[in-house]
Formats: C-alpha cells, sequence, structure tokens
C-alpha cells in the first residue's frame, strides 16, 4: 500500500480520531443480498497477470515453491500450475502498474499456505529472492516476518504498552511477502502442515457487501473459520453492509502508518479463499491493465452463466468469446473487480 495514497491517510486518521467515514453507496452493492440457492457451480480458474516478460515469470514461482509450482503454458498462455489452479500471464510492452507505482486497485496480492514460513523466508533469503518488508511500529524498523513483530497486530497504544512491559517478538511462524517479477506481490503465510496456493487477497471499500455480492451472483460460500474468528455468522439479508466505522490501524505494515486491517472478511470458491481487507473511502480503480488483470472462474455452461448475470443485472466488460480452445466472458464486480468466466467442460 502506498504511503502517500489519499485513502490510507483517510483511513489512518478515521482510526485515530473514532469517528466514521462518509462512505459512498456502490451502485452494485445497493440491492439486498440473497443466499444462493440454485446458482451452477462455480470453482476458482486462475489469476492472470501481466509481464513484460511472461516466460520469465513463470519461472520464477518453482523457485519459492518448488514443491507446487511448476511452470507450462495453458490455452496459448505462459502459466504456472499448483494445485488445481493456474497463474497465467499476457505480455505487455511496459512494466505493469502495482501499489508502488500506480493507484491502488482492489487486488492487493495472491499467495500460499507454508508449514514454516519463517523456514520459507531464510531460504528466500538464501536465494537471493526480494523481501517486500514490512514496518513494525510506527516509529520501528522494517522486518521480513509478522512474527518479528509484537504479537497480536496490535495498535501503536498497544505496542507502547508491550514495551513496557517487555513483550517480545514470537519469531514463530507468521506471514511475509516476496516482491517478485513486474512488482507481484506474494504472500508466504504460515498454515497447515503442506505448501499450497490458498489464497488471492482483496481490497473491498464494504467488505460484507463485497461479500454478499459474491455469494449471491457466484455462490461463493463464507468459511467456517478465519483466522482463529471462529465460525462465520450467516448472511443476513436484511442487515446494511455498508461499513460505517473502520478500527484502528494495526502492524505490521507496508505503510508506516499502520494498516486498517478490519472489518475483514472473506469467501471461498473450492478450497481457494477470496479473502477481504477494507479499503477506507473507497476510490480504487479497474484492475484491467494493472499487475493483476483479473480473476477467474469456470463455469461448464458458459452461456446459461452468463445468461443468469445479464438477468441479475451484473455489468459484463467483454461478452462471450473463443479463449484459446475454449470460451470466455468477463464481468466486473465490487470496487472494479475484473472476473473472468472461462467455459470447462
Amino acid at each position: 500500500m502506498k504511503n502517500i495514497s489519499t485513502a490510507a491517510l483517510i483511513a489512518v486518521l478515521t482510526a485515530f480520531v473514532g469517528v466514521s467515514i462518509a462512505t459512498r453507496v456502490p451502485a452494485h452493492a445497493q440491492a439486498p443480498a440473497k443466499t444462493p440457492g440454485n446458482i451452477e457451480p462455480l470453482h476458482f480458474h486462475h489469476i492472470h497477470l501481466n509481464s513484460v516478460d511472461p516466460k520469465a515469470a513463470a519461472a520464477y514461482y518453482p523457485k519459492p515453491f518448488a514443491l507446487t509450482a511448476a511452470a507450462t503454458t495453458f490455452n496459448g498462455f505462459e502459466a504456472v500450475k499448483t494445485g488445481n489452479v493456474y497463474i497465467l500471464f499476457t505480455k505487455v510492452a511496459t512494466t505493469p502498474q502495482n501499489e508502488l507505482t500506480g493507484p491502488q486497485t482492489s487486488i492487493w496480492h495472491f499467495g500460499w499456505n507454508t508449514p514454516n514460513s519463517r523456514q520459507y523466508d531464510e531460504k528466500f533469503r538464501a536465494m537471493g529472492l526480494t523481501i517486500a518488508q514490512m514496518w513494525d511500529a510506527a516509529d520501528g524498523k522494517l522486518v521480513d516476518m509478522s512474527s518479528d513483530t509484537l504479537p497480536g497486530l496490535p495498535t501503536q497504544e498497544q505496542i507502547l504498552e508491550m514495551r513496557a512491559k517487555g513483550t517480545q517478538p514470537t519469531r514463530e511462524g507468521g506471514f511475509g511477502y516476496l516482491r517478485g517479477p513486474d512488482g507481484a506481490m506474494i504472500e508466504n503465510a504460515q498454515a497447515g502442515t503442506t505448501e499450497r496456493f490458498n489464497h488471492v487477497h482483496m481490497y473491498h471499500e464494504h467488505p460484507l457487501c463485497a461479500m454478499q455480492w459474491y455469494e449471491e451472483h457466484l455462490g461463493a460460500r463464507r468459511p467456517q473459520g478465519r483466522g482463529g474468528r471462529g465460525a462465520a455468522p450467516a448472511p443476513d439479508p436484511t442487515a446494511d453492509c455498508h461499513t460505517k466505522l473502520y478500527a484502528p490501524p494495526t502492524w505490521p505494515s507496508f505503510a508506516k502508518t499502520g494498516f486498517v486491517r478490519d472489518p475483514a472478511g472473506g469467501v471461498n470458491f473450492d478450497d481457494i479463499s477470496i479473502s477481504i481487507r477494507p479499503w477506507p473511502g473507497g476510490g480504487l480503480v479497474s484492475t484491467r491493465g494493472k499487475i493483476y488483470d483479473h480473476w477467474a472462474l469456470s463455469t461448464a455452461d458458459l452461456t446459461a452463466t452468463v445468461t443468469r448475470l445479464k438477468g441479475e443485472g451484473v455489468k459484463f466488460l467483454e461478452e462471450i468469446h473463443p479463449w484459446g480452445n475454449s470460451r470466455a466472458a468477463m464481468i466486473e464486480g465490487p470496487d472494479r473487480i475484473a472476473i473472468e468466466l472461462v467455459e470447462v467442460k
């Protein structure tokens, strides 16, 4: 996240004074959400990146994630296959914008779960890979891993209190990030016992509205538990999903001013999480043409899926068209996220 972005400054000021930010209501979020009933199964298929050198980009990912990532080609694109999903690359003439070089989009990063994230971080450094470091406090230093910071994702006030008590970082597990080809940010987060690609992390101005949209139109499911927070509550279609108050900024953070983490959320497509952090103040730009161009879901009957979504008033960026040896279409979701629909029989 850019240190000087207007939205980030708004978020920090809002959090410190404890007042709510006046937010606009996106047109796509005004209708009450409904629980998906007969939506056809949609499966996470790929995340699509823009790259000045797709072949070199695809060759990068097997280095940090050798157990689960393999460079390949798919449907005419340079690609990485990881589990049942792909990372695809389109060649562009100039380095695509990321969060450091252009306005923020709704896609923040994507990443892997690893069984020992600190060992992975040590391996990354030994390999000469670039680490995207984080600040451990507003008056602190840059670190590789969340477990290098004081525990519990604390506010600055809590950090000062813990310092006074002599609390130390656990230096066990946690999450960290790589800065990959073309400036892509890739998370290394300890969870479970096996390495696996597991999430795309999003920003949404109103996380609950976004979750409801993914459920209502795409049949996404809420996870039973998220980050130790317990079971996800059932959606209330009558409640106002718009965020009125954002939590104070916490650390670690890419911005020295801290990171507003809550209210957070997430939904799943199969075992892939679309994780969500808030973006107070809105203003996220379209993902098209940026480093993370879009992510994609597969459907067994593209014509039927497109017909249903058009009937629900979903915005289409691209109509049905040939896509290699298959067909695809493109829709736009909350905060201008581009989502491709690809047909897989």
